[in-house]
């Protein structure tokens, strides 16, 4: 689930990986919401497992790690910390799920953007380490990362010659 954004990283994971749907808003209307979280799989939103009291946000569900038995679905929230925030805090369904946090991931390859901590990645970088880490192989998806290299680089590339 997206925002507009002009860079593009949720866009270009959601082409490069096949079974991936895209939404695109800012608050969904709770029976589509739940419609696109249908039962069949275990829903796990990527997101810190924090409390956030000040905004009437309470804590996760717990993450099993037996559910790595079955078929998941990873929830992903693309746009600025404060916009993913708002996401979260408008769609309560989603405040529902379960939160799967990153662990001891590189720093971002994504140095078109101001981050302002080196843990700060982009939606794209930040679903690959997330499947990685789901599906126990941290080296399965170097060649979305390398594709993403490149990417990164052509904007780069732009943003020179602009200049």
């Amino acid at each position: 689930m997206e925002v507009s954004n002009a860079k593009g990283s949720a866009r270009l994971l959601h082409l490069s990986l096949s079974n991936s749907r895209l939404e695109v808003g800012e608050t969904f209307e709770p029976r589509h919401l739940q419609a696109l979280l249908s039962p069949e799989r275990r829903n796990v939103l990527l997101y810190p497992d924090t409390e956030d009291a000040s905004r009437g946000l309470a804590r996760p569900p717990s993450f099993d790690a037996a559910w790595l038995d079955g078929p998941l679905r990873l929830v992903v929230l693309d746009g600025t910390w404060r916009k993913s925030r708002k996401m979260l805090y408008l769609n309560p369904l989603l405040q529902t799920l379960p939160r799967l946090p990153l662990r001891d991931t590189p720093p971002s390859h994504y140095l078109i953007r101001k981050a302002h901590l080196p843990d700060q990645l982009s939606t794209l970088e930040a679903t690959v380490y997330a499947l990685a880490q789901l599906e126990n192989d941290i080296n399965k998806f170097n060649p979305l990362i390398d594709a993403f290299d490149g990417f990164v680089a052509q904007q780069a590339n732009y943003v020179t010659k602009s200049v």
